[in-house]
This record gives structure tokens, C-alpha cells and sequence, in this order.
């Protein structure tokens, strides 16, 4: 069975974007950009809904850095709201139910799978029991006026066993942990 890897990108209090902000929030350093470019997952499947589909085929569309490489990638959309035929290359659209669908994915795929953005559908992955491993890089700015879409909320407890740590450029954290979900806080 294939594993799961759910992939974040935040400012350092939490949030998945924030308006009026660049992409990478303005630090995609030399260092970061050459980690994507060579990571042994790049070529691994991407998961993703509706809404990151729409941005990220755009921002690749428009040349954004670090982004030409995801054409060439396998994807999977889950949407009801999009219609075939995709319009970004290697683009399936998955109309059905996505815990099914990749419950089933993770069983017949020849490649480990990841997740790029897409805040409810990991959260719903990672309730149903099917994520492996989380990795969140976390860039260093507090965007707590501009920040929209705040990843981990709506989620339950989980605890975290750290597997790998890398610092790029001497300000961008990556962080890799293998999570377990947990009935609560401990002691109760």
C-alpha cells in the first residue's frame, strides 16, 4: 500500500495564504525552490479540490516560480463543481467520493501520494485514517491581519512524531511528522 503525504505550506501562525501577499509570501529562496525541484516526491501524484486546482493551474499558467514542474505530475481533482475536460495537463477529474477514491488509490498506485493546498479535503483524509505523513513548511511571517484560510481548523487532537527537520536559506522551515489522531488531550 501506497502512503499519503499531506503537504502544507503557512506562515508561521497558520495560514495557507493571505491577501495581498505573493505567492511564498515574497521568500521563495534559491535554496527552497532547488529543494522542490530535486525533492524525490516531485514526481509523485498530486491530490487536490476544486478551489487549488483553479489557482495553482493559473499560477503555473502565469510562470510562477517553482511551479513549471507540476505539468508534468499526475493529478487528481475532486469536484463536483469543475467540468471534464481538465484544462491543465495530467488533470483527472475524480466526480466521486474522494475517501473512497483514494482509500482505493492508495491500494493500486505504483507511487507514493501527496496533497498540494486543499484544506477541507485533508482534513477529511486525515479523519478517515489515510494520511501517512504530514510535511508543512512553514515561512517566516505572522499574517494574523491579512492570513485567510487557516489550515488546522475543524481538525481533531493529533499528536506528532517529528521524522525529518530542514531549515532553507536560514529562515523556511520544513517539518515532516508521521500523525496519529488522538481522542483527546492526554490526562483527561
Amino acid at each position: 500500500m501506497q502512503t499519503l503525504t499531506i503537504d502544507f505550506i503557512c506562515s508561521l501562525d497558520g495560514y495557507g495564504s493571505a491577501v495581498g501577499w505573493p505567492g511564498w509570501w515574497g521568500m521563495e529562496s534559491p535554496e527552497y525552490l532547488d529543494w522542490l525541484d530535486d525533492a524525490p516526491a516531485g514526481d509523485d501524484p498530486l491530490l487536490m479540490g476544486a478551489n487549488t486546482y483553479r489557482v495553482m493551474s493559473k499560477l503555473t499558467a502565469g510562470g510562477e516560480p517553482g511551479t513549471d514542474a507540476l505539468n508534468g505530475i499526475p493529478k487528481y481533482v475532486f469536484s463536483s463543481s469543475l467540468r471534464a475536460p481538465l484544462t491543465w495537463a495530467n488533470s483527472t477529474l475524480v466526480d466521486t467520493d474522494a475517501v473512497d477514491y483514494v482509500g482505493r488509490l492508495k491500494e493500486e498506485s505504483d507511487r507514493p501520494l501527496r496533497t498540494i493546498g486543499s484544506v477541507a479535503l485533508c482534513r477529511s483524509f486525515l479523519n478517515a485514517g489515510l494520511v501517512d505523513r504530514y510535511r508543512v513548511v512553514i515561512f517566516p511571517v505572522i499574517t494574523g491581519a491579512s492570513g485567510r484560510e487557516r489550515i488546522f481548523d475543524g481538525y481533531p487532537d493529533v499528536t506528532l512524531e517529528l521524522v525529518e527537520a530542514r531549515t532553507f536559506d536560514r529562515r523556511t522551515q520544513l517539518l515532516e511528522y508521521i500523525p496519529t489522531v488522538v481522542d483527546g488531550p492526554p490526562g483527561r
